[in-house]
């Protein structure tokens, strides 16, 4: 019996495996959600130093963001972050929370996005199983946990992360790893239409812009993955969450109507639901419309 087999006939070999795996995946994807806002301002600021031709002499100097340079330091001292200092949600722990030079307290976020990596991937591998099917949602999962905390922050869905993500849906299904290959290409069409056609109706009615372009973009991306059957619901669902937590800002917490709203997390929390439960949300689907 190979590895492989081993974890997938047992469980207790398969989900502490994948807790394991995927504590790490979210240690990543805590760099990820960091770096990636900054390495693309520092990549528009060049463009635009370009584009104005400034001096060379005269050009911004900063020490060059990747995601893996350079390394990881404590943002209130500049302490070198050490290996046994880095390791998913037990080091801070150990560490209690507080930088281990300068005692300085360290974000709870970072442990909390690790924890939600690994439980969204067990939940993923559960009701999926781990099948060709179920690993390849872990991607998804992924991607939609670090476009969820970027937009939060930034109000930013990255190119970088939107479009291969809408482009290995349709290579995948493809080859019918999630859905058929016709639903995916007019689930990654109607997706992006559909939002790209609301844009445009509210900015020829108001003036504004009503969404980002990146919006279009993730939901494309949905449609790739999980086809254009499951896009109704992945839209209403997003647009009532989202309804909900804006107007609950509003009266609770006097968030002005003109301050922008990220729309990009309810539209993953939505495609996450879908991917989990797309069968019965369709089967539910079908029969409100009775069909």
């Amino acid at each position: 019996m190979s590895d492989l087999q081993l974890l997938v006939n047992n469980p207790w070999f398969l989900y502490p495996g994948v807790v394991l795996f995927t504590l790490c995946i979210g240690s990543f994807l805590n760099v990820v959600i960091l770096r990636l806002p900054k390495m693309m301002h520092q990549d528009w600021r060049g463009q635009c130093e370009e584009f104005l031709e400034v001096p060379e002499d005269q050009r911004t100097r900063e020490e060059k963001i990747t995601l893996s340079s350079p390394n990881s330091t404590c943002p209130s001292c500049g302490h070198e972050i050490r290996p046994w200092e880095n390791i998913p949600v037990l080091s801070y722990l150990f560490l209690r929370g507080k930088c281990g030079s300068c005692k300085s307290g360290i974000s709870p976020r970072y442990p909390i996005i690790e924890a939600i990596t690994a439980l969204f991937s067990v939940v993923t591998v559960w009701l999926l199983g781990p099948t060709e099917a179920g690993l390849w949602a872990l991607v998804l999962v992924w991607a939609l946990i670090a476009l969820t905390m970027i937009d939060f922050d930034t109000q930013l869905l990255p190119d970088n992360i939107t479009l291969p993500l809408m482009w290995l849906g349709l290579v995948l299904n493809y080859f019918g790893v999630m859905t058929d290959f016709a639903s995916a290409f007019w689930g990654a069409v109607a997706g992006y239409l559909s939002l790209w056609s609301v844009y445009w109706l509210f900015k020829l009615v108001t003036g504004k812009e009503g969404m980002g372009h990146g919006d279009f973009k993730l939901l494309a991306a949905l449609g790739a993955w999980l086809g254009w059957q499951l896009l109704p619901a992945v839209i209403l669902l997003s647009s009532v969450v989202g309804a909900v937590v804006g107007i609950s800002l509003i009266v609770f917490r006097k968030h002005g109507r003109e301050v922008p709203i990220p729309f990009g997390p309810y539209l993953a929390a939505a495609g996450l639901l879908c991917l989990w439960f797309g069968e019965q949300i369709q089967a539910a689907w079908m029969a409100w419309l009775g069909m």
